[in-house]
């Protein structure tokens, strides 16, 4: 039997290893390029607050710099942004417009490079219903997306508004809270768009031996992330990007040269799964750092974020599994094993020279 009569599950498998290294492609990075704007809605009676605070270096620069420069004072600048937030956001009460006042634009006392939008809009009555639009992409690009904290009477709810996603409507006659949704689906998409730690996980994952090695190695990642996850968050522990990220790219590196060099499955690899699981943790953490959340909600956003990337996690891991295993009994295997671990190390190097001499971001 010649290499090109391998069954269909041979080529499934080779187009599932060939597709995570294209998306994982050096031209990235590897690094997340998402923006996050966090915005608080808030309704009292017929009036709504919104408040939207975005981090200025995360935004395409034509924007970043009128934003800026309404934040400074200037007055042609603070008409376009007043103008633009009440384009990209519309508020309905029970389907009637709400009206938006004069914005507000606001640079962080802090000097953090942040900037607050304001506006507060009057409803014809008191909502029962409230349904909220988000458009900002149209004008902060396609990786831009909002967590909104929506505070009303009956409780307080999260929504995300993503491109394909930019619809949200509340019932505000039901008296519940789900505080921490928003941030859920954030860990899901954070875990599911990050490629390089994808690519670690699959690199783990190529030579991870039997079942109970393969859960040993998914759990030790699992712990070790979630720790270092918690300390960044909480400002315990703080490592510059500039470390987290080239020693992300290195650990994709050092373990698909394992699965070159050695020549049996290493016995201790859960624990390179855990001791580069911690510095995966921060990579994590820079997801929520960059939001500022106040103290008070930090522990909730924590464990919405954490649970999120664990179900990402899951989902790649039971896509993965059943393939792998196969592999594994596949007189092709060490063939098949070989060409993606050799293209999972060339991205994690490429990654990691650009990481090192020309930025990550």
């Amino acid at each position: 039997m010649g290499v090109g009569d391998g069954s269909p599950m041979k080529a499934v498998l080779t187009v599932a290893l060939v597709g995570l290294v294209v998306l994982g492609r050096p031209s990235a990075a590897g690094a997340h390029t998402t923006s996050t704007g966090l915005a608080t809605i808030t309704v009292t009676g017929a009036t709504v607050t919104y408040r939207l605070t975005i981090l200025l270096g995360e935004l395409p620069v034509e924007a970043a710099q009128m934003l800026a420069s309404a934040a400074d004072g200037d007055q042609a600048s603070v008409e376009r942004a007043g103008l633009e937030l009440r384009r990209r956001v519309t508020i309905r009460s029970s389907g009637a417009p709400c009206l938006p006042g004069r914005a507000l634009i606001q640079g962080s006392r802090l000097g953090d490079g942040r900037v607050t939008l304001e506006s507060t809009l009057q409803c014809p009555a008191p909502p029962i219903r409230l349904g909220i639009r988000d458009d900002w992409f149209d004008v902060l690009g396609e990786h831009y997306r909002t967590i909104a904290r929506i505070e009303t009477p009956g409780g307080v709810r999260e929504a995300v508004f993503l491109p394909d996603a930019r619809e949200a409507t509340v019932e505000l006659g039901r008296n519940e809270s789900r505080p921490g949704s928003g941030f859920f689906r954030l860990g899901v998409e954070h875990i599911l768009t990050g490629y390089d730690h994808l690519l670690f996980l699959v690199a783990l994952l190529l030579r991870g031996g039997r079942l109970v090695s393969v859960l040993k190695i998914i759990t030790a990642f699992t712990v070790a992330h979630s720790v270092t996850l918690a300390l960044a968050v909480f400002g315990l522990v703080t490592i510059p990007d500039r470390v987290v990220e080239p020693v992300i790219a290195a650990s994709i590196v050092w373990v698909a040269l394992e699965n070159l060099l050695l020549r049996s499955a290493p016995s201790q690899r859960w624990l390179v799964s855990f001791l580069f699981g911690l510095v995966h943790g921060f990579g994590f953490a820079s997801a929520i750092d960059t939001l500022a959340l106040p103290r008070a909600r930090l522990a909730l956003a924590l464990l919405g974020f954490n649970l999120g990337v664990e179900a990402g996690q899951a989902i790649v891991v039971v896509f993965l599994l059943p393939l792998l295993l196969w592999m594994r009994r596949s007189m092709w295997e060490p063939w098949m094993m070989r060409v993606a671990s050799f293209a999972v190390a060339l991205v994690g190097t490429a990654w990691l020279v650009q990481r090192l001499f020309f930025g990550w971001s």
